[in-house]
């Protein structure tokens, strides 16, 4: 055996061996799946990506600017005893609160997203690896065939070679 073939063996087995662990990473990811994932989660996380995505959608928008509204025709037009005269600071105030204790809330539940997805990369390589390596075996495997193929082709030119050969000295 060739020294170059024993280092594809070689690297075969390693290939093998890391096809092999992913395969068994795919498996345990498969059986666990998202729900595990939220299963670990801490109260604050939860309570984190609750607020993000309850600030983060189109209902708190929609209600958020429904109370500004009606607080600002409220303090226009005196229906009630004026809280909060123009330029509206006890608003400002509040809008300020909220913004100063969503933003830690919201930031947390990015972060926490970002080693999610950071996970989900880290696992689409391991993914990629192994299809290089499977496309890799299977480039070897047709390359094997090739090689087969062309020794019994030229096996085949030769018997054919020697039959025409016999039968032209046959004729002689």
């Amino acid at each position: 055996m060739s020294e170059a073939e024993q280092e594809s063996r070689a690297l075969s087995h390693e290939d093998a061996a890391l096809l092999g662990q992913l395969r068994d990473a795919r498996r345990r990811q498969r059986r666990h799946g998202v729900a595990h994932a939220r299963s670990h989660l801490t109260a604050g996380q939860r309570i984190a990506d609750f607020v993000a995505s309850t600030m983060g959608s189109w209902r708190f928008i929609i209600v958020q600017s429904a109370i500004l509204f009606f607080w600002i025709v409220l303090n226009i037009t005196a229906y009630v005893e004026r809280w909060d005269p123009y330029p509206f600071i006890l608003l400002n105030l509040a809008l300020s609160f909220q913004a100063a204790y969503a933003a830690p809330f919201i930031m947390m539940s990015q972060n926490r997203q970002q080693d999610v997805d950071r996970k989900k990369a880290e696992a689409d390589f391991h993914i990629n690896i192994k299809a290089e390596l499977e496309i890799e075996l299977l480039h070897q495997k047709i390359d094997e065939l090739r090689e087969k193929e062309v020794v019994a082709l030229t096996e085949a030119v030769r018997s054919l070679t020697a039959q025409l050969e016999r039968r032209a000295g046959n004729r002689d």
